[in-house]
């Protein structure tokens, strides 16, 4: 079974730079998340223009506390004399504070706490990529939104996608505070597989994954499972109190940059950490397997707002949620979700 799915996955990565060559050549993106100028193509989910941020967000400081520095972030301060809840919304893998989160209009229009912060920027340097360092902003950010905005503590929630997923995920992990709930789109969770996924699809990625690791010609292994989740030991008794949500769209890494199995196999390494004997709740081989050939449903799970679920496994706290879609997260659905 591992062989047969050895040739799947290899198999699909062909399919997967073809693809990608036909879009750049026929500038025929399938991919919805792409917006395309005249100029150049910009991804949706990995997008670093700088946008103009309304009045109504505030630009702030925060500074480090493990080496001082500034790191900036946009707040939104909820209107309601009662404490709100605080969203907490992570960038992607190649943006930083400056970058369109469509996060923040939502969180306006709720009336609800909400911090885009800064954590070491774009993922090429050693400080960034989930650093310690990293990880410290996230929690300096949460820190100081409970300290200058109106939080109630008990609904705090963490969000991103793609990079910011990644940061989502690691934040569950090493963050110190008490947070509520953790939703976590596109993920990238093992950047051992990634550099050698992006290796093959010839993007940027590898390169990336080079340089924040401080890697040479070669990549340093040791120091790429330092900056990987699926590596780091699970706090399980978070999962009591702590909501997990895992979401990946089934096109991911034939209409993305991520596989679904950085996502799957998360899910699967923390059911494993948990100790869990029940076999149905993890993702099987043969249903990834069918995945991967097939991107169809696995049965009857409903929708996902408006998108068809192809495969939905819970246990406790923990969910992980293949739908059909790309690399993507579905912003409405999301903040819902957390705020229900």
């Amino acid at each position: 079974m591992k062989k047969i799915l050895t040739c799947a996955i290899l198999m699909l990565f062909v399919v997967a730079i073809n693809g990608q060559n036909i879009e750049e050549k026929d500038n025929l993106p399938s991919n919805k998340t792409i917006e395309k100028t005249k100029a150049e193509v910009h991804i949706k989910y990995d997008d670093t223009r700088e946008v103009a941020w309304s009045d109504a967000y505030d630009l702030v400081d925060i500074k480090s506390t493990l080496d001082g520095q500034i790191q900036k972030a946009y707040i939104y301060k909820s209107e309601a004399k009662e404490p709100r809840p605080l969203i907490v919304s992570l960038h992607t893998w190649s943006g930083d504070y400056t970058q369109r989160d469509e996060i923040a209009e939502l969180c306006k229009l709720k009336n609800v706490n909400y911090i885009h912060p800064n954590f070491r920027g774009e993922n090429t340097t050693p400080q960034a990529c989930v650093s310690k360092l990293a990880i410290a902003d996230i929690d300096d950010a949460i820190s100081y939104a409970i300290k200058h905005l109106n939080v109630e503590t008990s609904k705090i929630y963490v969000v991103g996608v793609s990079g910011g997923g990644y940061a989502t995920l690691s934040t569950f992990m090493k963050s110190k505070h008490q947070i509520r709930k953790f939703s976590a789109w596109a993920s990238i969770t093992n950047l051992v597989a990634w550099y050698e996924e992006s290796t093959i699809r010839r993007n940027k990625y590898a390169q990336n994954i080079i340089d924040c690791t401080g890697s040479a010609k070669h990549l340093n292994i040791e120091n790429a499972k330092e900056r990987s989740p699926f590596y780091w030991n699970t706090p399980i008794k978070k999962l009591e109190k702590t909501e997990l949500h895992i979401y990946a769209g089934v096109y991911d890494g034939i209409q993305g940059s991520v596989p679904i199995t950085q996502s799957i196999n998360f899910y699967n390494k923390i059911l494993s950490d948990l100790s869990v004997s029940d076999k149905t709740v993890y993702v099987s081989d043969q249903e990834k397997l069918e995945l991967l050939e097939n991107r169809k449903t696995l049965g009857r799970y409903g929708n996902l707002d408006n998108r068809e679920i192809i495969l939905s496994k819970k246990y406790g706290n923990l969910s992980l949620t293949i739908f059909k879609g790309n690399h993507e997260i579905l912003p409405e659905y999301a903040v819902n979700n957390l705020l229900n």
